[in-house]
């Protein structure tokens, strides 16, 4: 199962401007390409501010001060690294309140730039693709177990899970790996169970190298469960200064 990265979702060719640009060159450049914030970049092409729709509105009713880009400008700028989830940069996003996000390679350097828009492209798959996703590799490769007794219903992002597991104990791994699938929106637990043993017990799933702890199995780690799709703190991950 692989969730598709910032790199996947993101414009790869930024439209940016240098803190030397005017006012009514940046206002072309938002009307001509439909956006509404641009990356102001520095001489080695590293984002050092963001101009947006609303910089420009609160320049234009002051009418005081430079009106370049430089002047205008929000910083420090937040910033995207391209191996992030779509998850960690929603947080972001939030956290902030921006609607753009500049993508930086390692050296800082302005690769992309990703948008709401772009990440609502998640919620834009095919149902039969979400369905076979969960299918082969949620049901089969990560759970090793058989999709003979088990239902996978996917209607508009929203999954039903339907048939029998050989314990409840199970259920909850099963729905949480539903829902950190690229495109689901909602999963409705109807499962059956052979065994109802306790939901707080340990849950061992097989793996191909034997039988270990299932919150662990096929690398998810012991801090698998925090979040749909998501097991490391944003925090954890924003270059220095976001």
């Amino acid at each position: 199962m692989r969730n598709r990265t910032v790199a996947d979702l993101m414009t790869p060719t930024a439209v940016a401007v240098q803190p030397g640009t005017s006012f009514k060159e940046i206002a072309r450049l938002l009307d001509e390409y439909g956006i509404t914030a641009v990356p102001v970049v520095d001489e080695a092409n590293r984002p050092v501010g963001v101009v947006s729709e609303a910089d420009l509105l609160r320049r234009h009713t002051a009418k005081d001060g430079p009106s370049t880009a430089g002047a205008m400008m929000s910083s420090p700028v937040v910033v995207a690294r391209p191996s992030w989830t779509a998850v960690e940069a929603a947080r972001l996003m939030e956290r902030h309140r921006v609607k753009r996000l500049p993508v930086v390679d390692a050296g800082g350097q302005l690769i992309g730039v990703l948008s709401r828009s772009d990440l609502l492209q998640l919620f834009l798959r095919r149902d039969r693709s979400i369905q076979e996703e969960i299918l082969e590799d949620v049901v089969v490769r990560i759970l090793g177990l058989s999709p003979a007794s088990l239902h996978v219903d996917v209607d508009e992002g929203r999954v039903t899970l339907s048939g029998t597991l050989a314990r409840r104990s199970l259920s909850p791994v099963f729905v949480r790996l539903c829902e950190s699938v690229d495109g689901v929106v909602e999963v409705v637990d109807r499962l059956a169970y052979e065994d109802e043993d306790k939901v707080e017990d340990d849950v061992r799933v097989g793996v191909e190298d034997g039988r270990q702890d299932g919150r662990e199995a096929r690398g998810l780690g012991p801090e698998f469960g925090r979040e749909p799709g998501h097991g490391v703190p944003v925090e954890d991950l924003r270059p220095p200064g976001v």
